[in-house]
């Protein structure tokens, strides 16, 4: 090991003067301190391999102390006794560092979910992130190779001790994905998460709260009509139903994305689920209820404007909030339950269930089917959109027992 020569003192380098060039102060065994005209410190050590003068990097002064500068030289002149170049011994560790994060769990998750982030719709994006986060924090560091299935039985385990027992079946879904890319990608040999079969707690399945029968129905809506609440709140809640969209693209409605005089609201790709654009068409009522919304937020983006900052839509916990202060609980309904409620009605009216499912938005489960079946069912989409609305205005409005009524044939 190289003798501290003992040149070089923290005082002498601190006052070292910068000059119009780089000035060297040596300290023994080639190492030198580099002291720039710009008043910056590189430490630095020059040395000699096969016949060749090389230089090392070891940091900047005060962030790396003399005393470690000189540890570090006289590790390098280690190396250089058994006949290996630092230089080229670092690089190899720097390689084999970064090789090794390539291969740990969350990296390779990251690495997922940037090829999924074209193909999904930003919410749903978010909640793969969430999930997958959740066994990262747990895992991440991981080599993904030696990950083990009792390992994640203790990552699902510890999330379903918090009483969370779907969220730990959908992190255990997202991680399988992930498991599966690496081993595409030859960086597992196999999915742990198949041997977790039955190891989890049963998840009891429950639907999402909804009202259904035509007189709850009838209810709700003078609920809805009565609300003195927030204008655009109060808006909100009378499209639900009308529109029955998902919750987030209802909140997220923009004005450029609706041509009123079309009576067409066209939800761009981006924010659909399926990343495909969806047309829902407008109903008298509908559009009625936009222009005269129009009169308070046309000047904004969004339709449904935070109250907080115009630059944002309206929190996605306004309209269920909205819906308490009617007296409804999250066990009776809440705003994703007017697409149950429309689904549930318009298919007791007797409309075709492709249609219904089309103005949905759901994926056709056939994945066969779903090749063939492209149709958009538009003109079918248009008139049921409009009995729709007058269906929910006679529920509205009709005093007693409420009669349904059924699509008449031909329509």
């Amino acid at each position: 090991m190289a003798a501290n020569t003992g040149k070089l003192t923290a005082v002498a380098i601190k006052n070292a003067k910068a000059g119009d060039k780089p000035l060297r102060l040596f300290d023994g065994g080639g190492l030198y301190l580099e002291v720039m005209p710009t008043g910056s410190r590189y430490w630095r050590m020059k040395y000699r391999h096969d016949g060749k003068e090389k230089r090392l990097a070891f940091g900047v002064f005060p962030e790396v102390a003399l005393a470690v500068a000189r540890q570090k030289r006289d590790e390098a002149r280690a190396v250089l006794r058994d006949g290996i170049d630092p230089s080229t011994k670092r690089q190899t560790e720097r390689r084999l560092s970064k090789l090794s994060n390539a291969t740990v769990f969350e990296a390779i998750a990251q690495e997922w979910l940037q090829k999924q982030r074209q193909k999904l719709a930003p919410v749903t994006y978010g909640k793969a992130e969430w999930l997958l986060g959740m066994a990262s924090s747990e895992v991440g560091r991981r080599p993904i190779s030696e990950i083990s299935a009792p390992e994640m039985l203790a990552v699902l385990r510890k999330i379903e001790a918090t009483g969370r027992h779907e969220t730990a079946y959908r992190v255990k879904q997202k991680a399988s994905q992930v498991f599966r890319y690496a081993i595409a990608t030859g960086r597992a040999e196999r999915d742990p998460t198949v041997d977790l079969r039955g190891a989890l707690s049963p998840v009891v399945s429950k639907p999402r709260a909804a009202l259904t029968s035509p007189n709850d129905v009838a209810g709700l809506l003078r609920a809805l009509y009565g609300y003195e609440g927030q204008p655009t709140t109060a808006a909100a809640l009378k499209l639900g139903p009308l529109l029955f969209a998902r919750p987030g693209n209802l909140r997220a409605m923009e004005w450029a994305e609706l041509d009123l005089d079309a009576a067409e609201w066209r939800i761009p790709a981006g924010k659909m689920k399926m990343r495909e654009e969806h047309v829902v068409p407008l109903a008298p009522q509908a559009i009625s209820i936009l222009q005269e919304l129009h009169q308070l937020t046309g000047r904004n983006r969004y339709v449904f404007p935070s109250i907080r900052t115009p630059d944002r839509s309206m929190s996605e916990n306004t309209v269920n909030a909205a819906l308490r202060r009617l007296g409804y609980d999250k066990d009776t309904m809440t705003g994703h339950g007017f697409r149950a409620l429309a689904s549930t009605r318009l298919n007791e009216l007797g409309w075709a269930p492709d249609v219904i499912e089309r103005q949905l938005a759901h994926a056709e489960r056939n994945k066969v089917r779903a090749v063939y079946n492209r149709a958009q069912y538009m003109a079918e989409r248009k008139k049921m959109m409009t009995a729709w609305a007058d269906y929910l205005d006679q529920l509205r409005t009709t005093t007693g027992k409420v009669v349904a009524f059924k699509r008449q044939a031909g329509a």
